[in-house]
């Protein structure tokens, strides 16, 4: 069985216009005050999810050796990247998910905390990766995720998001926790709540 090529726009700019407009605002999810920005709708369009994945690997810089996605939508946009890339994929997931000795970190969130594991052995010191996740809030996942690649001597060479909620700031907390000179590619930028 072969694939067919998906219609859909030709041009980065009216890609990432496609990507803005399948995104949608639930108000008040998880939590009383917090806007969930949905990528369920965007997930579900083919021609919106394949924009989505290439301009994420437009993105990456040459040389990728591996591509680390977080739990759980970062796993869903990072493994085609990986694969597009010829690059292996890593997940970082929550305690208690993976079956082999891990490394972990706690870190807080826009709403409160969470703690990431990854395997002692998942990446290879001196490794380039790219980080591939959904969305850039507070910085605090991005962080915590940098810091196990740090951890295992890998090298965290660029990071692509599909949407950064520029008015959480993530950058200035991403600045502050060294990371200030990370490359960090949005594919749509979200500045007010």
């Amino acid at each position: 069985m072969t694939s067919t090529p998906l219609a859909g726009p030709t041009t980065s700019v009216d890609r990432r216009r496609l990507i803005a407009s399948l995104i949608r605002d639930i108000p008040d999810f998880p939590q009383q005050g917090v806007g969930f920005k949905d990528i369920t709708p965007l997930l579900g369009d083919a021609a919106g999810f394949r924009a989505t994945i290439d301009e994420l690997v437009a993105a990456a810089p040459a040389d990728i050796d591996v591509v680390v996605g977080m739990e759980a939508r970062g796993f869903i946009v990072g493994a085609p990247v990986a694969i597009a890339l010829g690059a292996g994929f890593v997940p970082v997931r929550k305690p208690g998910k993976l079956p082999a000795e891990t490394y972990e970190v706690s870190y807080d969130l826009e709403y409160g905390t969470e703690t990431l594991t990854i395997h002692t052995d998942a990446i290879r010191p001196g490794s380039r990766v790219l980080v591939v996740d959904d969305v850039l809030a507070t910085g605090g996942t991005l962080a915590a995720t940098a810091g196990l690649i740090h951890r295992l001597g890998a090298e965290l060479v660029h990071v692509a998001v599909l949407m950064e909620l520029a008015f959480l700031h993530p950058r200035t907390m991403l600045a502050g926790a060294g990371l200030g000179e990370t490359e960090i590619t949005a594919l749509v930028t979200i500045d007010d709540a």
